[in-house]
């Protein structure tokens, strides 16, 4: 049994009357325990839709989406989604924003700092603990919103184009802090990106997905040994597969 395991998924759009729009048409796609998997494809072709189908902001219209072998029917703790966008609260310092969900639960005080410097310092923000959002760079923003989504402890994570708009210095630096995150807290990872590059520095596997209403074309699996460091990027294998996957998303460009 996959930890992840969509079978023929469908997810359409009514728009009133009868106009509608299918974003995904038969997609299947597995995914197995605290693995790292990136979905490119062209823009529009379902990426983002898939991520709230697994997170379960949206309802599949039809198929089968199942975690863990339960039928994924609403939003879970353990399913956490980090954006493109930080949606931080510009009212909270970096503790504040990651004790937020810790808040809900009705976490003690004392127990919710202590977990949240356990994740301040996983995601190299010590000595920023008391500083606002609009005291903090772009990448660190994209920090406080990783360390909120995993202060839950969350099984699954999923990441929709978390670095987009970060430059591209900030950008490198922070796929590789994700690479040590990952390792150590133990979760699985759906990264939807628009970079090949990316997706083949970070993954265990990458799916490309095709033009909407999207499906998945090939998943790939990426066989460079782990941990991972720049110096992947001028190996040759690394440029195979990069040029492998362009081909394939260049299909339907």
């Amino acid at each position: 049994m996959y930890f992840i395991d969509a079978d023929r998924v469908r997810k359409v759009y009514a728009e009133g009357g009868r106009k509608h729009t299918v974003a995904i048409e038969e997609l299947t796609l597995q995914v197995a325990e605290n693995e790292f998997i990136s979905i490119v494809g062209p823009s529009g072709c379902g990426k983002s839709t898939f991520l709230l189908l697994v997170a379960g902001l949206e309802r599949v219209t039809d198929g089968r989406l199942l975690i863990e072998g339960q039928p994924v029917n609403g939003p879970d703790p353990l399913r956490s989604i980090v954006f493109q966008e930080y949606l931080l609260f510009p009212w909270k310092t970096v503790r504040g924003n990651i004790e937020f969900g810790l808040e809900l639960k009705k976490i003690p005080k004392k127990k919710r700092r202590n977990i949240s410097s356990e994740y301040i310092r996983l995601v190299g923000l010590t000595g920023f603990e008391n500083r606002y959002p609009h005291e903090l760079s772009g990448g660190m923003k994209q920090r406080v919103a990783i360390a909120r989504a995993l202060v839950n402890r969350p099984k699954v994570i999923l990441l929709d184009e978390p670095f987009g708009s970060l430059d591209a210095l900030t950008r490198e630096g922070l796929q590789t802090e994700l690479l040590r995150i990952w390792l150590e807290a133990k979760c699985t990872v759906i990264f939807v990106t628009h970079s090949i590059s990316e997706a083949v520095y970070l993954s265990d596997k990458v799916a490309v997905m095709s033009k909407r209403p999207g499906r998945i074309k090939e998943t790939v699996a990426i066989d460079l040994p782990r941990p991972r460091t720049r110096d992947v990027f001028i190996s040759p294998e690394f440029r195979e597969y990069e040029r492998y996957l362009k081909e394939i998303v260049w299909e339907d460009l």
